[in-house]
């Protein structure tokens, strides 16, 4: 077969079609945190090193430039800070605390919505459709971006999700509640924002092809899923099946979720509504992608190797490459580790590693 564009070959990897290869360190399982990034550098004594460049990685997908969350954005404010924390509220109206060092996640303090008033408010202010702004892509330079590079065309990122960006307005804590105290509320926000981002993306297809819709959940942790599959079938999946209408009127090949933890409860839930394709596979959580391929051949899976083992020894990481092998063997499968790199990888293993996995990759 001839040389597919890296976009192409991203797509008809997930979905079973034929391909040249597999795609190589694509997605969110080859990132590290900027802190990871920092101690590779010094481990590898190259101060400019850049792994996607230095590994030969594939281009990922290429996103529009559409804001599809809160816009105009809450302007971003100092509260308090000292030699070792800031709090500041950030752009999405979240009151958080964070290190400086940012060796650690930021705790969350408090949300933008309290009350339905609240809601009603900032629905009219910062999530309406129409204000100024929302697009500020260049249509000519999008498209011939994707003529040079061959890409695919992603809509929806993080942290854009029917259940993730209600927790960010609400919080955990008031969003779980809400389902039970306040389900209209809840079915009123996932609603507004399907209807919103369907909007955008309609106005994005009468200028390109969109390949992959993505969206963000974050909604389990080891326990599983952090509501009933009951409650997610009757808030969620009405929107689901608007985003996989809107999917199919438009030729969208890939509708994606991500989502930490535990996703044995989602994935056969959100399969049937339209999705088919996941990520990351958490394998701390329990999650094993050998398993989830028996259960689901025509799932797209995504990541799924454990990262802690960049972090182990040289027996470690050869375990995570022949988990690799036997799910390339198996097909619809884009390898990668099973989140964001953290800092104590270690970057000969990382570097070890990436070469193998493009060793399969490239032999396919």
């Amino acid at each position: 077969m001839h040389e597919l564009p890296c976009g192409e070959r991203a797509v008809r990897c997930l979905i079973g079609e034929d391909i040249d290869r597999v795609p190589f360190g694509v997605g969110l399982g080859w990132i590290p945190w900027g802190d990871t990034l920092d101690r590779w550098r010094r481990q590898a004594g190259r101060p400019d090193l850049i792994p996607a460049q230095a590994l030969g990685f594939d281009d990922s997908y290429l996103r529009p430039e559409v804001y599809c969350g809160v816009y105009p954005p809450f302007e971003y404010q100092v509260i308090e800070e000292n030699a070792e924390f800031v709090i500041y509220r950030d752009e999405r109206g979240i009151l958080k605390r964070d290190r400086r060092d940012k060796l650690s996640m930021p705790e969350f303090l408090d949300y933008p919505v309290k009350t339905d008033a609240d809601w009603e408010r900032i629905k009219a202010e910062r999530f309406d459709l129409d204000t100024p702004g929302r697009f500020r892509q260049d249509w000519d330079i999008f498209r011939a971006r994707l003529r040079s590079t061959g890409q695919a065309v992603q809509v929806g990122e993080y942290p854009w999700g029917v259940f993730g960006t209600p927790r960010d307005l609400l919080g955990d804590e008031e969003l779980l509640i809400s389902f039970y105290t306040r389900p209209a509320l809840v079915k009123d926000m996932m609603q507004h924002l399907t209807g919103l981002w369907i909007a955008l993306w309609e106005r994005i297809a009468d200028e390109v092809q969109i390949d992959r819709i993505h969206i963000w959940e974050d909604m389990s942790g080891k326990q599983g899923s952090l509501i009933s599959p009951r409650m997610v079938e009757e808030f969620m999946m009405p929107c689901y099946d608007r985003i996989a209408d809107f999917a199919r009127a438009h030729g969208v090949r890939l509708i994606s979720v991500d989502t930490d933890g535990d996703c044995s409860e989602l994935t056969p839930i959100m399969i049937r509504h339209g999705v088919n394709h996941y990520l990351p596979f958490e394998v701390q959580a329990g999650n094993d992608i050998r398993e989830y391929r028996k259960l689901y051949p025509t799932l797209g899976i995504e990541c799924g190797l454990d990262k802690r083992a960049l972090a182990g020894t040289r027996a470690d990481v050869d375990a995570e490459i022949a988990r690799c092998a036997e799910m390339i063997r198996h097909g619809r499968y884009v390898p990668g580790f099973d989140h964001l790199i953290p800092p104590d990888a270690l970057w000969d293993n990382f570097e070890y590693a990436a070469k193998a996995i493009r060793g399969l990759c490239f032999r396919v």
